[in-house]
């Protein structure tokens, strides 16, 4: 009998490291959480942390009163994103923050309205640039993809104003967060899975990066991007992440994309902020490597939350653009607050 129930236990224990597809183990599960799991992957230490931070080098230069100077904001009040129920369009609203709007579904990505990317109100990252859109004007919202739990990207004042009327699509671990805040109407996903919803299916994907809102929740819920599949329309959108492997697998698995936004700010510096955030032309990379027709942009302008200037990151862009002789016109470089039509 002894010898059957530990023939059981090895079993389960076997079954539960085998994914979605019945081939592959889960390898960036751990016994406490979540783990990058591609073996060039460097994790950077809290001690590594405090050296960037108060390196007089390296320190984050946080003098930028004026920067919403820097950026064009175009204050949209909705009512066109309201009238249109057809339209493939894509809306900026800051940072990470972005309205997708895909044969009649309204998508909403890692929403934050508040001042500071912070647990407090009254210290942390701050806003340098005013959301493009007033959260009350948004069109009804459908679903809402949350790509990781930092505070730039999950922000509690936002999601509770947001209500539980849309599906909530989250990576492993962080629905238990969503439930303390009120939110029930939630589903997790673990990297290649995929769930079916009015049509369109969403498929959480692999990225490289690392969750934590504390000193003792590191790494217990999964970080993600997301790959939206309608009927005829198809958009990818990546939170956070350094450049990884992953990108050319999620372009042969499920490319081509008619669009796909990137993160392309908090890369400096790179010896610290490198293996989790790409710089400009590894966005431009990874765009590549997604079978992605069109760029969008994403997480710069905003929240200073690296040595990188906050406009760097897309002068970089336009410079690497035109180095690698790519087609401007693939590259939507909204202003906040735009709304651009994704052409066929």
């Amino acid at each position: 009998m002894k010898r059957s129930i530990n023939i059981t236990i090895i079993l389960i224990l076997f079954i539960a490291e085998i994914n979605l597809d019945g081939q592959e183990k889960l390898q960036h599960h751990t016994g406490k959480g979540f783990r990058n799991p591609n073996p060039g992957f460097e994790e950077r230490t809290f001690r590594d942390f405090v050296k960037w931070r108060w390196s007089e080098k390296e320190r984050v230069d946080n003098s930028l009163e004026g920067a919403n100077g820097l950026f064009e904001i175009l204050n949209n009040d909705g009512a066109m994103l309201k009238s249109i129920d057809s339209l493939f369009t894509v809306t900026w609203i800051g940072h990470s923050t972005m309205l997708i709007q895909l044969e009649g579904m309204n998508i909403l990505t890692d929403p934050i309205w508040s001042e500071r990317a912070s647990p407090f109100q009254f210290a942390g990252p701050k806003r340098y640039t005013p959301p493009g859109m007033k959260i009350e004007d948004l069109p009804e919202i459908d679903v809402i993809l949350i790509s990781h739990n930092h505070y730039d990207h999950c922000d509690k004042t936002t999601l509770k104003r947001l209500g539980n009327k849309p599906l909530y699509i989250v990576p492993l671990g962080l629905g238990k967060l969503l439930g303390r805040w009120g939110i029930e109407n939630y589903l997790e996903l673990d990297w290649w899975q995929e769930y079916e919803y009015k049509c369109k299916r969403f498929i959480c994907l692999p990225a490289q990066h690392f969750s934590g809102r504390g000193f003792s929740d590191g790494n217990k819920s999964l970080w993600c991007g997301y790959a939206i599949k309608g009927e005829r329309q198809s958009f990818c959108f990546i939170g956070d992440s350094g450049y990884f492997p992953g990108f050319k697998e999620i372009g042969e698995k499920y490319g081509p994309f008619d669009a796909a936004a990137l993160p392309i700010g908090a890369f400096m510096p790179k010896w610290f902020m490198g293996p989790v955030h790409m710089n400009p032309d590894e966005a431009l990379q990874a765009l590549q490597d997604l079978k992605a027709r069109i760029f969008i942009p994403h997480h710069y302008g905003c929240f200073k939350l690296a040595s990188d200037p906050l406009n760097l990151p897309l002068q970089l862009l336009k410079e690497s653009i035109i180095s690698r002789r790519m087609s401007e016109k693939d590259f939507y470089i909204l202003k906040i607050g735009e709304s651009r039509k994704i052409e066929g």
